[in-house]
């Protein structure tokens, strides 16, 4: 998971080779780029921040997706937001099976998780799916254990929204410093 240096380059080179996937299939690119793709181009667009980043492995792209920093009111340390995911047509059209678009998904929220402990520092993160039904994907984080790196793990509809454990902890002990 990695930002995308100069993103208009690089958004127009991964819908190239995204056009050769869905017309390798019969698809009309076009049409699938207008609903698809349009906000990732309206993100490009705006040339402040657009904080796009992608999932790649080698040259393949497998998805892209905004993750922005912010802070929340009910948080008392920065969120991580991952939203706009889009993805390959070879997963959007099912040119791969269901256990490739689940694996794909999970990389992403991997991806995410990753961003929060290391580049972009967030100790909260909400992560929204393509749809309510991607959330099978994740049912499994949901269980309380010693060994998670979640103290919170829930998914309402199309947003996972969790917490992570050291990073908890940490806030706790600042806050008892700054109240000492």
């Amino acid at each position: 998971m990695l930002p995308m240096k100069e993103p208009d380059k690089a958004w127009r080179s991964i819908k190239s080779q995204w056009k050769k996937d869905a017309e390798a299939v019969g698809e009309d690119y076009s049409t699938l780029a207008i609903g698809s793709y349009a906000v990732i181009d309206g993100l490009i667009r705006d040339e402040k921040n657009p904080s796009l980043f992608c999932l790649s492995e080698g040259d393949r792209s497998h998805a892209v997706c905004q993750v922005s920093r912010i802070m929340m009111s009910k948080y008392p340390a920065p969120t991580l937001r991952a939203r706009f995911t889009t993805l390959s047509p070879v997963y959007e059209l099912g040119i791969v099976g269901l256990a490739q678009y689940a694996q794909i998904m999970v990389a992403l929220f991997s991806g995410i998780v990753w961003l929060s402990r290391d580049t972009l520092s967030g100790n909260h993160i909400r992560f929204f799916l393509k749809s309510p039904g991607d959330a099978q994907f994740f049912t499994a984080l949901r269980i309380e254990s010693a060994l998670s790196p979640f103290s919170k793990f829930t998914i309402d509809g199309s947003l996972i929204e969790c917490s992570m454990r050291e990073a908890e902890t940490a806030e706790v002990d600042e806050m008892a410093k700054a109240m000492a």
